[in-house]
């Protein structure tokens, strides 16, 4: 981040309240600025003073936005604000976004108030596993490694076509355990994302947004899947969080 002389404030979120309070001195930054909020009517801003800079995604950074949002959404209904939005004056902030948007906001708050962000996460621990099975259960994949064993590696094109029925194998299996696994949070959940997976190992990596008096039941819903898998799937269950992948908020000034 590149200082400057000219004061500003960093956007975390907006939440539901009239009250102007002070969260601490856990803002972004090296030197813990208060984190506050600013107000019009029933809405706020919640902010820390700052440069007028840009922020880099680090992860001491991106650690810091996260951690403001979850401390605020344990006392408050809120909305996040996208990473590194910095605004020139407690006033602008205001006028540009609380008053201006305030109808989208209320609206957006209101939907929020008894709902939080649930992620779930499927990974195969042991990816030889997974392999060996599928070579043992699909027969013309098992018929052509054992072939190209019996000419040591045979030709490169056999090498290409095996790797790619084994792709396209695993990627069958792997389709089929995520909608196995979805499947379960059935009627649980009122919207749901379906993120980006990493590596071959990774089996589902899903965000939920669920109304607060169905989180005990989604609880149990994760138990009921670790227990199904008896150790073959690894589940990474993370919430409530901040809804990051359901609502975020853009400013532009």
């Amino acid at each position: 981040m590149t200082n400057t002389t000219k004061d500003g404030q960093y956007l975390y979120a907006i939440v539901a309240t009239n009250e102007e309070k002070s969260f601490g001195p856990v803002g972004i930054g090296d030197e813990g600025n208060k984190v506050y909020t600013v107000c019009y009517q029933d809405i706020g801003a919640v902010i820390s003073d700052s440069p007028i800079s840009q922020y880099s995604v680090t992860r001491a950074n991106t650690i810091a936005h996260q951690k403001v949002m979850e401390e605020v959404m344990k006392q408050y209904p809120m909305l996040p604000v996208r990473f590194g939005t910095v605004g020139e004056g407690i006033n602008l902030i205001r006028e540009r976004v609380l008053k201006a948007r305030y109808g989208e906001l209320k609206d957006s708050l209101n939907y929020m108030r008894d709902k939080a962000e649930l992620g779930l996460k499927a990974i195969w621990p042991d990816i030889k596993l997974i392999f060996q099975e599928i070579v043992e259960k699909n027969k013309e994949i098992g018929r052509l490694k054992q072939r190209l064993m019996l000419r040591r590696g045979g030709s490169q094109r056999e090498q290409i076509r095996l790797g790619e029925m084994v792709k396209k194998a695993l990627d069958a299996r792997r389709g089929r355990e995520e909608q196995t696994i979805l499947h379960s949070f059935d009627g649980l959940w009122v919207e749901q994302k379906i993120n980006a997976r990493f590596g071959d190992q990774m089996v589902t990596n899903t965000a939920f947004l669920v109304k607060r008096d169905k989180e005990e039941a989604f609880d149990r819903a994760v138990e009921h899947v670790t227990s199904m898998y008896d150790g073959k799937m690894k589940l990474k269950y993370v919430g409530p969080i901040p809804p990051c992948n359901f609502v975020e908020i853009v400013v532009k000034w």
